[in-house]
């Protein structure tokens, strides 16, 4: 038997013991070092069952009670009979996304898009907070030595914002706003430095979060609270807005100013999931030829690209983590913290077994 976190419902997370995983054909078994605590899980957890499947899934076939945990890194156990390109104790990071490979988006190559899509820590196969997970090969990819575990755990959440970036039209010399201090707006900062901004706006209500901005490499900050947002950045960009705007907060309010802060025929890049249906003008698009567009997770690829960003120093993550605790701490000073403290916070990561 393992300890694993398991989702029962809305406020019910128990660490339980469960069968150890069998690893077959294709698969790889790996015994999970730190996991990330996710907003989305955080979602689950306040409101929740939301994306975690209350019928089976239509690819997994589980349903809750599910392991959680989909940021995370291990190290390999066990390979299956026909894998021969990963070791036994190498270390890994798991690219979570769940897809069938087989309708039209998949075909394409958008994974990220799937007709089915799931996710390892939500819809099922296990997850990071467990002592051991098996999944398939091709959801595995190894760290090299210069890469922390703890770091192998932030690779997931900056392979999100590394793909917004890569989706949106930026190109150096463009200037950018980002709305969201959070884990995803800081990790849409260092993409953005890694690939040369060098006019950065965020706009955040916590003034930790805006510090930790500055620490990563916004060159302004806002306080939306106090400043207008719309007439902060037109007065940074010389009255002619942003080329592109990253929404990471998902607030009508902050989508309203976005949209007047783009520059005509500037992007605004919705990566925030957000909670109800929203409303906007859409003259306010078609009148300057703005650009709403959306953007999901992240494809083949991008990990390799964070893990290598990581390792040439262009990503320099380590000051994400403002916590690591153990898994019989993970409702009171994992949850509830980011719950109730989350302004103090970027990612508390959980140690399974480092």
């Amino acid at each position: 038997m393992m300890k694993a976190l398991r989702f029962h419902g809305q406020k019910d997370i128990r660490l339980e013991d469960i069968e150890i995983p069998t690893c077959g054909k294709g698969q790889v078994k790996v015994k999970p070092a730190y996991v990330g605590i996710c907003g989305t899980d955080l979602h689950e957890y306040l409101g929740g069952a939301n994306i975690i499947p209350t019928t089976p899934h239509p690819i997994t076939g589980e349903n809750l009670p599910l392991t959680l945990g989909h940021e995370f890194s291990g190290v390999v156990e066990e390979v299956g009979s026909d894998v021969d390109d990963i070791r036994i104790g190498e270390r890994v990071v798991v690219q979570p996304i769940i897809y069938d490979g087989a309708c039209g988006a998949c075909k394409d190559g958008f994974i990220n898009c799937c007709d089915k899509n799931g996710f390892v820590g939500l819809s099922g196969w296990g997850g990071g907070l467990s002592e051991h997970i098996v999944i398939p090969r091709q959801s595995v990819y190894t760290i090299p030595e210069s890469v922390s575990m703890e770091v192998g755990a932030l690779v997931e959440p900056l392979a999100v914002a590394w793909h917004a970036v890569n989706r949106s039209p930026f190109k150096k010399g463009d200037s950018v706003l980002i709305l969201g201090g959070g884990p995803i707006g800081l990790a849409v900062v260092q993409s953005l430095v890694a690939r040369g901004a060098e006019n950065i706006i965020l706009a955040e209500v916590a003034p930790r979060r805006r510090e930790f901005a500055k620490q990563f490499g916004a060159h302004h900050v806002i306080d939306p609270l106090k400043d207008d947002i719309v007439a902060k950045v037109l007065e940074i960009c010389d009255g002619r807005g942003v080329n592109v705007a990253f929404d990471a907060a998902g607030v009508q309010a902050g989508l309203d100013k976005a949209i007047l802060a783009v520059r005509p025929r500037g992007t605004l890049v919705n990566i925030a999931v957000w909670e109800k249906p929203i409303s906007f003008n859409p003259n306010d698009l078609t009148f300057r030829e703005r650009n709403y567009m959306g953007c999901a997770t992240y494809v083949q690829g991008d990990f390799e690209d964070v893990i290598n960003a990581i390792a040439s120093g262009r990503l320099n993550p380590e000051r994400m983590i403002t916590r690591k605790i153990k898994m019989d701490e993970i409702e009171e000073h994992g949850f509830k913290a980011l719950i109730e403290n989350k302004d103090s916070h970027v990612k508390i990561l959980v140690e399974v077994s480092p």
